[in-house]
């Protein structure tokens, strides 16, 4: 008797251990397309690319033999382009913080609106990303530039006495990178807003709370996650951004990705363009993971886990 309850226990385990193979086997072939699209396309490039930036730079081939470190020596040895990563970093935490400020409000607008109000609010906030960066950036040349909009209005209302510099310099490149990131962060903090239950709020008001407490001791500190997600999204990509810093910087105001470009693109020095193109991704890596433990120690943050 208890050997054929020991035989049917063990059957059923099987049967499980197979349903869950079965579901492991299924889950890995629904991946498998994307994950072969992105280890070819975007893993294998960028691994052999990292193997260039250890070979040294040959002006006859582009790429040499040997095997270095100079690429990665020099570029954190020299104060030029020590500069440069500097500013590349410091654009990207501005834009961040610009972004969040001026998207917090939005978010909440829309969040509360609805029907055809919060469709137009949406769309409006969208519009941004329905026209090319390309377009949007020669845009603000046309604001920004020294007989531009923004100057010839300051002139006859007789505040500047002259043009002011504002293309060619980073305040423009912040400018540009904040209205081309905007709508991500408006979208990534209404995602948690629509989450927190009205009552809550309805609780706090009742307890006495004024508009303010409810707003930093319960609406900011539940949409922090949402805040976060949307700074890693905006920092990632404005501190990787090649189109808008090379249209509203110029060369005036090189960025790193602008150097990566300078250097495989006209200089066709490979290795050193593989090596600052690297040290990038590892300087963004490193920020996004020292914001994630800041977030952390607060106690009301999110972590990468």
């Amino acid at each position: 008797m208890q050997a054929g309850i020991g035989t049917g226990h063990d059957l059923l385990l099987q049967q499980k251990k197979k349903n869950l193979n079965k579901k492991r086997l299924d889950t890995w072939l629904l991946l498998l397309p994307t994950l072969g699209i992105f280890i070819f396309f975007f893993l294998l490039p960028l691994f052999f690319l990292f193997i260039t930036s250890f070979k040294n730079f040959d002006a006859s081939t582009g790429v040499g033999n040997e095997w270095t470190l100079q690429n990665y020596i020099k570029f954190m040895t020299d104060p030029f382009y020590l500069g440069v990563v500097w500013r590349t970093v410091k654009i990207a935490l501005l834009t961040t913080l610009i972004t969040i400020i001026i998207s917090y409000p939005v978010a909440f607008q829309i969040s509360r609106s609805k029907g055809r109000a919060r469709n137009y609010l949406t769309l409006l906030v969208l519009s941004p990303l329905l026209i090319s960066m390309v377009i949007r950036c020669y845009g603000w040349v046309i604001l920004l530039s020294n007989n531009g909009v923004v100057n010839n209005t300051l002139l006859k209302l007789g505040f500047i006495d002259q043009p002011l510099t504002l293309l060619y310099t980073e305040l423009s490149v912040v400018i540009g990178m904040v209205h081309v990131l905007f709508p991500y962060m408006v979208l990534s903090i209404m995602g948690s807003l629509e989450k927190i239950d009205p009552s809550v709020i309805r609780a706090s008001q009742n307890l006495g709370a004024s508009s303010f407490r409810t707003f930093f001791s319960i609406l900011l500190p539940l949409t922090l996650p949402g805040v976060f997600a949307g700074s890693v999204m905006v920092f990632s990509l404005s501190v990787s951004s090649f189109v808008t810093p090379a249209i509203l910087g110029g060369p005036q105001v090189k960025v790193m990705s602008y150097l990566t470009y300078e250097q495989v693109a006209v200089m066709l020095n490979w290795p050193y363009g593989g090596a600052i193109g690297f040290l990038l991704i590892l300087i963004a890596t490193i920020t996004i993971i020292a914001y994630s433990k800041i977030l952390a120690r607060s106690e009301k943050g999110v972590a990468i886990q």
